[in-house]
């Protein structure tokens, strides 16, 4: 495991720490033992179907030869995962191609956006939802499919297009069986936010140049790991007591840019795995140095509501080195050196004001610590909502506004 975590400023004892372990251990059995709906994920990433890894990657690289434009069509965790990793793990070679985002809001003007990109692009599409009906992806594919007919004809629009769907029902199936489409499959036991490493995830960051077997082989890294228990527990031990101890708010901190979508993957695997009943911790994100100059002085002396998960990459990709014209105190360092700099020094002052600060250092952004990233934070919420005393798997909440908005569309229609 190369993920370090560092819970030692929460002002949580190790004792405390020690008392809450049994909770969370019995929380990981329970998901080991597979007997809860929505837990294929957790055996994954050494049970595998590695024919059908062998297809995405296949699929991928005929995307590659077809198009230099991509487009994912999802939501939530239909499209998070991909973008998360295309975002952290950027693909410097030209030879991939451009990955876009649609089917994720129901703007007018981004989608145009698209349609002009699409019209001087050579363009594929992937849709993935396993109900087919789902609002924003059903809008935004029903376009953008009608886009690519007219610019290719139907036969080979439909050469163009990639389902992800479910095994067997629902009109996206239906669909895909009937125009021919490629496609693969979204498992009945494993939920959309918890879907980065099956084809949900893997078609679209494999076409988008990233090592799939990699993160793969990362993942299952971590799922064996000897410093696993101990680590990850502590986390999710750690999330627990600040609750418990009146903390509403995760503030989740990245100084990497690349980062940002990563943070938003977990505010949904957090927000939707633990936020039900009347509990769970709100999950917010800021992207550090710059939102210092915003919310800095909130996080320094606001209301104490909150504690701060802070997401440290110890070698960032590529650094820079600082000329002399910035002056003596900067002069001759590297811009990730400054960057460390912040990253202690910010860490320090919430200390000293008396914020808990969990730190979780990542080696380097590579395919492979992507992995160990992704099962490590899906294990964590899993096992935070269960010792929270809800089902960390379903989200009855989600389906209010869907109803809600249906009734405003018969309304006016």
């Amino acid at each position: 495991m190369d993920l370090k975590i560092d819970v030692k400023t929460t002002g949580i004892s190790a004792a405390e720490i020690e008392k809450t372990r049994t909770k969370a251990y019995a929380a990981q059995d329970r998901l080991w033992a597979g007997k809860d709906d929505f837990t294929g994920w957790v055996k994954l990433p050494m049970n595998y179907d590695k024919d059908e890894l062998e297809d995405v990657i296949a699929a991928s690289y005929k995307i590659q030869e077809q198009c230099d434009l991509l487009i994912v069509i999802g939501i939530g965790g239909s499209y998070l995962g991909a973008r998360a990793a295309i975002e952290a793990l950027p693909a410097y070679s030209g030879k991939y191609p451009r990955v876009r985002f649609a089917g994720n809001n129901i703007s007018g003007t981004y989608h145009s956006l698209l349609l002009e990109e699409m019209q001087r692009s050579e363009t594929c599409l992937c849709v993935i939802s396993k109900s087919g009906t789902t609002t924003e992806p059903s809008v935004a594919f029903a376009i953008l499919k009608d886009a690519l007919i007219s610019k290719y004809g139907k036969a080979e629009a439909s050469n163009r297009i990639y389902a992800i769907t479910d095994r067997e029902k629902g009109v996206l199936r239906e669909e895909a069986s009937r125009e021919g489409y490629k496609s693969f499959i979204v498992p009945d036991d494993i939920g959309g936010r918890y879907s980065v490493l099956t084809p949900v995830g893997l078609l679209p960051i494999a076409a988008a140049g990233i090592d799939v077997r990699a993160m793969l082989s990362g993942a299952e890294a971590m799922m064996s790991s000897p410093k696993w228990d101990k680590d990850a527990v502590d986390y999710a031990c750690a999330r627990f007591l600040l609750m418990e101890s009146g903390k509403s708010i995760e503030v989740i901190e990245y100084y990497e840019p690349q980062l940002q979508y990563f943070a938003e993957w977990l505010k949904q695997l957090f927000g939707e795995s633990e936020g039900k009943e009347g509990k769970g911790l709100f999950p917010a994100s800021l992207s550090f140095s710059a939102d210092l100059h915003s919310m800095g002085q909130f996080l320094q002396e606001g209301s104490r509501v909150f504690f701060e998960t802070v997401l440290n990459v110890e070698k960032p990709d590529r650094d820079i080195k600082v000329p002399e014209s910035a002056g003596s105190l900067l002069a001759g360092k590297s811009m990730n050196e400054v960057n460390q700099a912040a990253v202690n020094g910010v860490i320090a002052a919430h200390r000293n004001a008396g914020l808990p600060v969990i730190k979780i250092d990542i080696p380097e952004m590579t395919a492979f610590c992507f992995g160990q990233m992704v099962y490590f934070f899906e294990m964590t919420s899993a096992v935070t909502g269960l010792m929270m005393g809800v089902n960390p798997f379903d989200q009855p909440g989600v389906e209010s506004y869907k109803a809600e908005m249906r009734r405003e569309l018969n309304k006016n229609g």
